[in-house]
């Protein structure tokens, strides 16, 4: 039995009328992909920070404002996604405990001040510094960001390394926690044969440091470019292995979870298979394509042993591949899920919509602005080790 109505989501077999109308859209997509790059980011700083793998120490810093300023944007799509932007402090006034949701404006905010916090205490030398050069405006804004604080001794660097590393060190699991909450959203609602896996928050967390890495790489070579400054070709290498095991385990672990499915041989798993031949069949395809691509060239490039110009063009291309393939995960877990009816014994297709509220306009606009954040930040607070800050000892006191 199938019925058309106007402006709802085309449909084959058995659907409840509900469900002609995704209520997550492609807001909700961006969302996870968002903290994801946050997560993946603050673990390539976490290498240097706590366990002083001096390959990372040239992008640590840059990391962990790139971190920085995508958290900023991470609750972005979902107070676009609201009807009422404002209702969102009702969940962090009055929770719902039994609602998983509930947890993320604590998370989140927990994460941020963490964030907020350690990017102080690894910057402070710079801001002291700069307050002593800078005229105007901008001095007196440097000044007041010492909050009181000018002693750049030995000593105090010292101590601003240590509470560093310790807020590193505790934002490693809040890094863990803050995206495998994500995944655990999905993967605990058990109406979704799609969505209800143990193996969800795993998934979504690994991928996460996967996307993040890749955009690290991207954005580094983008930015050495752009300075005319040398790619260390340390640096290039510790990201290759991050990024090789990232992806080897992420694709381990997916392909486990289909087998699973596939294995258990539940109901509706019949309709789960047509899912991914009928309207998640593009994403699926750029998702594993991405994936077999990045995990090819850089077992390529480990095995033998390629440096220079080579590997940074290679990596520079297996970093957007990884990006591509994760979005592209994403929006085969988050639309995917919906499109699959509750009945199990039905279909849907989702056509995002150009222009408005919850469209792909607004979700290109939310997912440029952390990169022109990040571009000011940098300007603002210089996070290369090479002089161009005007402190930049804390790198050095490493």
């Amino acid at each position: 039995m199938q019925h058309v109505f106007e402006h709802v989501t085309p449909y084959i077999g058995y659907v409840y009328p509900n469900e002609t109308d995704l209520p997550w859209s492609q807001l909700i997509v961006i969302y996870p992909y968002i903290t994801g790059l946050v997560a993946g980011a603050f673990v390539v700083s976490s290498l240097d920070h706590v366990f002083n793998i001096k390959g990372f120490a040239p992008i640590s810093r840059f990391a962990l404002l790139t971190a920085l300023c995508f958290m900023i944007f991470a609750p972005s799509p979902l107070l676009f996604h609201l009807g009422q932007p404002t209702r969102a402090f009702n969940a962090v006034i009055t929770p719902h405990w039994s609602s998983a949701m509930a947890a993320f404006g604590y998370v989140a905010g927990f994460y941020l001040c963490l964030l907020v916090l350690e990017t102080w205490f690894a910057f402070r030398s710079d801001i002291v510094a700069m307050s002593k050069a800078r005229t105007g405006i901008l001095g007196k804004v440097y000044g007041w960001l010492t909050l009181g604080s000018d002693d750049v001794s030995e000593r105090a660097l010292a101590i601003d390394h240590k509470v560093a590393r310790i807020l590193s060190m505790i934002g490693i699991p809040a890094a863990c926690g803050l995206h495998g909450y994500v995944g655990f959203v999905f993967g605990s609602l058990k109406s979704r044969e799609w969505w209800s896996s143990d193996l969800m928050p795993v998934i979504f967390l690994l991928s996460a440091a996967a996307s993040g890495v890749g955009l690290l790489i991207v954005l580094y070579v983008i930015v050495s470019k752009f300075r005319k400054t040398p790619i260390i070709d340390e640096t290039m290498r510790g990201l290759l292995y991050v990024l090789f095991s990232g992806i080897a385990i992420v694709m381990v672990i997916e392909g486990l979870e289909i087998l699973e499915m596939f294995y258990k041989q539940r109901e509706g798993v019949e309709m789960v298979r047509k899912l991914i031949e009928g309207p998640i069949w593009a994403g699926m395809l750029i998702q594993w394509a991405m994936s077999v691509f990045v995990l090819v060239v850089t077992s390529a490039l480990l095995i033998f042993d390629v440096h220079g110009k080579r590997l940074v063009n290679w990596l520079f291309m297996c970093g957007l591949a990884i990006m591509l393939g994760v979005l592209a995960m994403r929006w085969n877990v988050v639309i995917g899920g919906q499109e699959l009816s509750k009945t199990m014994k039905g279909l849907l297709t989702f056509t995002p919509e150009l222009f408005g509220r919850e469209s792909l306009f607004t979700v290109l606009m939310i997912s440029i602005c952390p990169f022109l954040v990040l571009w000011g930040v940098a300007k603002f607070l210089p996070p290369w080790n090479d002089g161009t800050a005007a402190g930049n000892t804390v790198l050095d006191a490493h």
